[in-house]
């Protein structure tokens, strides 16, 4: 099993370009189910979780032509050989879950298997169930597979989410596209992968409004048509990167950057004493320290335009050294903090209680073996390695992989002294 290698100390110098949003382009390889005509996505992230789906949908039946190492995926999904999606494949990932209104809308039926995927919280599918089952869909649950069938297809509705969710406003957008009528979407989650989403959707002549608002409208249409399309930027990859600058020091700019959707995360990091310049126009992010002490800033997570659950942990490892006391509340998930103790490992300071997380900065923190529990996890202990005195061993780097494209290569690129190496946890 791979594992990291990470000697501490070094500033980072130089650019990185950001790769494509992995959380979108999940969702956009779904699309190709609606239509039987080609769709091609460009500025593709290569990535274990988009290598997974691309299995998933070849199973069902889509040809999918993805050379190793390009950017640009080809899927065509003319004829479905199977609207079973078995539990092998779903539970490597949560995100494939979303197979299941577009296979109803496009074939009547599906059987698709619950979901797996990273353990931070049950993160039910119950707000997915219900927004297909109000379009008309007839569900049971058995086996831990869900069965769906839809005979007369699918009707629109009106959905008032009880809780903002990514994932179901996602799902009931795709499936909708086809449904007859309108649907609208209340409480509907406003990241910018919804807006990429219904950007797509609509380029195959779908006809999607308000996304990136609390209210989504989708007016159905009898088909959709093939398209090409290029993934928004990684606005997670871009944090992560811009928090490794933040805690190493030195002088990082982000090239391809997704300026606009990172404005919370650019405002505590200038709160932390961090120099930011932020280009819009140019997509690119500056982030620069020379060496001053970081200061301590607390935070919630929130649903976009608040400060993303997903860069939590790289925070977290970033105020372990400021000076001072903050207090990180995690509002998303309720079991996302599992690298607290492993931070800890390397001299951290992090009291956990609940829902809360109070870090008390440190002078330095010492490496030391630790292990990665999950993706955006796993990134935060590199963060903290980099920063850290001597050689760190990060343990379990296939979460990693799932989320980050060629990690040790950018950040090798720009100084850090950072290997990957073969052979058993330690």
């Amino acid at each position: 099993m791979d594992r990291l290698h990470i000697t501490g100390g070094t500033p980072l110098n130089g650019r990185i370009h950001v790769s494509g949003a992995k959380n979108s382009a999940l969702k956009l390889m779904v699309t190709c189910l609606l239509t039987d005509q080609p769709v091609e996505l460009t500025n593709m992230p290569n990535l274990a979780d988009t290598r997974f789906l691309a299995q998933l949908l070849e199973t069902l039946g889509v040809e999918v032509y993805w050379p190793k190492g390009s950017s640009t995926c080809h899927l065509n999904a003319a004829e479905l050989k199977s609207t079973i999606a078995p539990y092998e494949q779903v539970r490597k990932m949560r995100a494939s879950f979303n197979v299941l209104g577009p296979l109803i809308a496009r074939s009547g039926h599906a059987t698709v298997s619950l979901p797996g995927g990273c353990a931070i919280g049950a993160r039910p599918v119950d707000l997915h169930l219900k927004a297909l089952e109000a379009m008309g869909a007839d569900l049971r649950v058995e086996g831990g597979y869900v069965k769906a069938a839809a005979i007369h297809g699918l009707t629109g509705a009106h959905i008032n989410f009880s809780t903002v969710s990514v994932g179901a406003t996602e799902h009931a957008m795709l499936t909708a596209t086809l449904a007859k009528g309108e649907t609208i979407l209340e409480n509907a989650a406003r990241e910018p992968e919804i807006e990429d989403l219904a950007n797509c959707l609509n380029s195959m002549g779908a006809n999607v409004t308000g996304a990136g608002t609390p209210i989504i409208r989708i007016k159905g249409v009898e088909a959709l048509k093939g398209t090409t399309y290029a993934v928004m930027p990684d606005r997670i990859e871009a944090g992560t990167y811009a928090m490794a600058a933040a805690g190493a020091g030195g002088d990082v700019t982000l090239d391809g950057c997704p300026v606009a959707a990172l404005g919370a995360m650019i405002s505590k990091l200038r709160e932390a004493g961090v120099t930011i310049d932020a280009d819009e126009a140019a997509s690119t992010l500056r982030i620069r320290r020379n060496g001053s002490p970081l200061k301590a800033v607390s935070l919630s997570t929130q649903p976009h335009p608040g400060f993303p659950t997903d860069l939590q942990a790289q925070f977290m490892a970033l105020m372990c050294t400021a000076e001072g006391t903050s207090i990180i509340r995690e509002t998303i998930f309720e079991n996302r903090f599992m690298h607290a103790p492993e931070l800890s490992r390397l001299g951290a300071d992090i009291t956990v209680r609940g829902q809360e997380a109070v870090v008390k900065g440190v002078h330095h923190l010492t490496a030391a073996p630790v292990m990665a529990t999950d993706l955006r996890a796993s990134v935060s202990l590199v963060i903290a390695a980099l920063g850290a005195r001597g050689e760190t061993v990060v343990n379990r780097i296939y979460h990693l992989d799932r989320g980050f494209e060629r990690l040790e290569a950018k950040l090798g690129a720009c100084g850090a002294k950072i290997e990957r190496r073969s052979g058993e946890d330690e």
